[in-house]
């Protein structure tokens, strides 16, 4: 092989197509994307220093457009492209989401636990399920502040009632990564529960997510808290 056609090949797009997707690193996927470096830097040099600026590829796909831009070299054409590329990936990923039954606490952890990644404010969301447990939509109700959400059961029952819900699961992520349940927690738990068995809607389960690990009513139903 002669000596242009090695190099050629040692470009990201060039290797992508003689060797596999594969066969390419984090920077080179991240070149590929970027197409073209500044002034200063190749595009595999600016990507490098993208992913080492940011920490890891894993705090790359949660960087807003804002800090990306603050990055040298980096301005909005590059910065929505990779942003853009990551919603893809996540949307192709959750594509599946109806084909399987997210019926358990663990399977729903590993599923949205990415949806509360670097979050400092606590996020509330409701499943809703059919009487099959199939998942008939996943909705955000409510943000709150780094330490409280206040959040009133009508919302959650609207929400069920308008999607003819049967069942609901209800989520939420504590910021600081514990994921203990307050008394608060408890209490709003036991409350909606009351509420759901007036109306014909049975809550299945309240989870508590961070990054790393869940709180689980349900499982941890024959301890102190009123959810079966």
């Amino acid at each position: 092989m002669k000596l242009n056609e090695i190099i050629e090949n040692e470009k990201p797009r060039e290797k992508l197509i003689n060797f596999g997707i594969k066969s390419l690193s984090n920077t080179e996927l991240l070149s590929i994307l970027l197409r073209t470096g500044n002034k200063e830097e190749s595009v595999n040099v600016l990507s490098n220093r993208i992913l080492k600026e940011i920490g890891s590829l894993n705090k790359l796909k949660n960087t807003s457009i804002n800090r990306l831009n603050k990055i040298k070299g980096i301005k909005n054409a590059k910065s929505s492209t990779i942003v853009a590329a990551f919603e893809l990936g996540r949307r192709a990923f959750k594509e599946n989401q109806a084909k399987i039954k997210l019926d358990n606490p663990k399977k729903i952890f590993k599923y949205y636990k990415n949806d509360f990644y670097g979050e400092l404010q606590e996020k509330f969301f409701v499943l809703l399920y059919d009487t099959k447990l199939n998942l008939i939509k996943k909705e955000e109700l409510y943000k709150g502040t780094v330490d409280n959400i206040t959040l009133h059961p009508r919302e959650i029952f609207k929400s069920a009632l308008l999607e003819s819900a049967t069942f609901i699961i209800i989520m939420h992520n504590h910021p600081t990564g514990d994921t203990t349940p307050s008394k608060e927690d408890i209490k709003f738990t036991n409350r909606l529960i009351e509420i759901g068995e007036l109306m014909g809607i049975k809550i299945l389960d309240h989870i508590i997510i961070s990054h790393q690990n869940y709180y689980s009513f349900m499982e941890n139903s024959s301890k102190s808290n009123k959810i079966a």
